[in-house]
């Protein structure tokens, strides 16, 4: 179990070390990855964006992912998503693309998104259950064109890192617990994260400096 996200991140920035002088973009995925996120492009020297993805969760139980929406406006479906109403299903794809559209404006409101393409991408969460939201973001920087594509989390089960690694050039995750419930039964502390918070992060320079990185 993880103390907090910050710990989860020191432990994937060691892990992710032999990346350190390549300058890596960080994508993180908002909210829980971007604390994480942080921590791991200060340590590696990288620089810090998001990438929006929102998951699809089932009905009557949001927090397992049936699918996700990328912000190219891309739908990946999970094999669960087969026995949902197409009315419903439609409804909640657009609701999320909403969602998407007014986080980018909330959280880079002055600036275009970072351009992965060329570069060494490491995607960044706190956790992931069925791996539905790190696929989608994933399968979508990959049309891009980035050097090197690599998924970093904090918690996984060992089938949905099996599964990522079919779509990462690398896969580092800090905890693959056979028994798996959900990814806030392995951290301590697993405070919700704002948008404030999030806005703050993408604004700090290494070490909270207040430039950007």
């Amino acid at each position: 179990m993880f103390r907090n996200r910050h710990a989860a991140a020191e432990r994937l920035a060691e892990a992710l070390a032999h990346l350190k002088g390549e300058h890596p973009l960080v994508l993180a995925i908002p909210r829980g990855g971007v604390p994480m996120g942080r921590v791991i492009a200060d340590t590696l020297q990288g620089e810090l964006d998001v990438v929006l993805v929102r998951k699809i969760g089932a009905p009557g139980n949001p927090e397992y992912a049936i699918g996700a929406v990328s912000e190219d406006g891309s739908v990946h479906l999970e094999e669960a998503a087969r026995g949902c109403r197409e009315a419903w299903l439609a409804g909640e794809v657009e609701r999320q693309r909403e969602l998407i559209a007014e986080r980018r404006r909330r959280y880079t409101p002055v600036r275009s998104p970072i351009d992965p393409a060329g570069r060494l991408v490491v995607v960044v969460d706190d956790g992931s259950a069925t791996g539905a939201t790190m696929a989608a973001a994933l399968a979508t920087l990959r049309q891009r064109g980035p050097a090197r594509l690599v998924a970093a989390l904090g918690v996984a089960p060992p089938d949905t890192v099996a599964r990522l690694e079919t779509l990462a050039d690398e896969v580092v995750c800090g905890e693959v617990p056979e028994r798996f419930g959900a990814v806030g039964q392995f951290f301590a502390d697993f405070d919700q994260v704002g948008d404030d918070e999030v806005v703050a992060l993408l604004g700090a320079g290494p070490a909270g400096d207040g430039s950007r990185a």
